[in-house]
């Protein structure tokens, strides 16, 4: 095993995967804290959470809603244009500079006013999660956006503003990864490998929802919490969900 760990690079980026989680906790635990209580309290004042982000940060949504251990009231928006079932896959890039659909979007979803929308873009360029970020603050819906500070700092933005994602939210999560997002450069190459913005992101998210749960306790809410459909009695648990928080919850 030792001899295999010298040569393979997956036990550095192994570590370096500890490395930017044990960072990210550190550095963006203000903005972590701050984001569970926002959550928390709209969903004490009887609204809603969303989640959107377009083409990989996509996965970040998909990763927080009906799911096992995660929030009945947690909503994603996940347009099949930016998502990567489009054919031909490009098209989901072009998709996410389009001025003018992620408000059309925004306008055909359920969201309102003491809503929370949760922002995922790791460069943080792209109009889709922009447009979407400034067209819900004009609305009152509160924005946190996590994205990649050391990215987002290197590029330019593509939105007319000028702007980037980390300038229209609310609250803004670093992710702390690399520039480009890929973190392990082989020898005889020079495009690095092995993206961390799925990993982290996944790990903020649920940190993010065990902060939400943790708040929620504290103000005597009974947490909206989904078990497994594939345990016994999970989907008769989980239908009850489904009535009791009905008109908070929009993907059914």
């Amino acid at each position: 095993m030792m001899e295999q760990e010298n040569k393979s690079k997956c036990f550095d980026y192994a570590a370096h995967l500890l490395n930017i989680l044990n960072r990210a906790l550190e550095t963006q635990w203000e903005s972590i804290d701050q984001s569970g209580f926002s959550m928390a309290t709209a969903i004490k004042n009887g609204c809603s959470i969303f989640v959107f982000g377009a083409s990989h940060a996509g996965i970040i949504a998909q990763e927080m809603f009906y799911r096992t251990g995660g929030l009945a009231v947690m909503n994603a928006i996940l347009p099949a244009e930016f998502m990567l079932n489009t054919r031909p896959v490009t098209q989901s890039s072009d998709m996410e500079q389009l001025e003018g659909y992620p408000s059309i979007i925004l306008s055909n979803t359920p969201i309102q006013a003491g809503d929370v929308l949760i922002l995922h873009s790791v460069s943080g360029r792209n109009t889709a999660a922009i447009e979407m970020a400034d067209a819900a603050r004009k609305r009152g819906i509160f924005t946190i956006g996590i994205t990649n500070m050391t990215y987002t700092k290197g590029v330019t933005s593509r939105h007319k503003s000028g702007k980037k994602l980390c300038d229209l939210c609310d609250i803004v999560i670093d992710n702390c990864g690399d520039f480009e997002d890929s973190s392990m450069l082989l020898e005889g190459m020079n495009q690095k490998i092995a993206p961390t913005s799925s990993v982290i992101g996944c790990a903020i998210v649920n940190m993010l929802l065990i902060r939400t749960v943790e708040y929620l306790l504290e103000f005597g809410v009974e947490p909206p919490i989904f078990r497994s459909a594939n345990v016994d009695g999970g989907s008769e648990f989980n239908k009850l969900l489904f009535e009791k928080y009905k008109d908070r919850i929009h993907y059914m």
